[in-house]
């Protein structure tokens, strides 16, 4: 598609019509992201005892008042751009593969009541006792995940097999590549939740989201 092979600055400049639509469409974001704010930042006014539940990430920042409004703003902006295909996508292919795997299916269905029952209503105790269901969510996104690349600068001079790559060059990970790779995971085509209950811990085997 010609408008990734284009340099931003580019398009920009000739007022492209893919470059409008990406700025009406950060306007819209910016603009919710504005009401989000007033709306709790209301809430918390009118109310005169502190919230007995955690009452959310943006509620938390307005409490701390350690913060500009237009740093929450720009905080509570990434998480909603961040936060939107990334979330759904994630959960379309989970539900994919597990009516693939009925049986896996059950196992995470007994394993959240468990949890759900154990925990007494505590989302944090809850999260504690949901291994699988982490697995389940990692495991998609190593076979399908959001983006099937990352993009990074990197800091400092770099040899990667005698190619001598320079700091502030751009590099590119392929993670639908690395996440199917047999030398990097055991039989990498099937969807295996319990892949990721091992011991053993390889901290970049797992980049969803870099």
């Amino acid at each position: 598609y010609l408008p990734h092979a284009v340099p931003p600055r580019l398009l920009r400049h000739i007022g492209a019509k893919v470059w409008r639509d990406h700025v009406e469409a950060w306007d819209g974001i910016f603009s919710q992201a504005d009401r989000c704010i007033q709306n709790i930042y209301r809430k918390l006014r009118q109310e005169t005892d502190s919230p007995k539940k955690y009452p959310g990430v943006l509620a938390s920042l307005l409490m701390l008042d350690k913060l500009s409004i237009e740093d929450i703003k720009a905080s509570v902006t990434e998480l909603m751009a961040g936060g939107v295909d990334t979330t759904s996508i994630t959960l379309l292919w989970t539900l994919y593969e597990l009516a693939r795997h009925p049986n896996l299916q059950e196992e995470l269905r007994a394993e959240v009541a468990a949890a759900r029952a154990e925990s007494q209503g505590d989302m944090m105790e809850m999260l504690k006792r949901i291994p699988l269901v982490k697995g389940a969510l990692k495991e998609t996104l190593r076979l399908h995940p959001v983006a099937v690349s990352l993009q990074r600068y990197i800091g400092e001079d770099i040899i990667i097999q005698n190619y001598h790559i320079p700091a502030g060059t751009l590099v590119q990970l392929g993670l639908y590549a690395m996440g199917r790779d047999p030398k990097v995971f055991f039989r990498p085509e099937q969807y295996q939740p319990s892949r990721w209950l091992r011991t053993e811990t390889h901290y970049f085997k797992s980049l969803g989201f870099g």
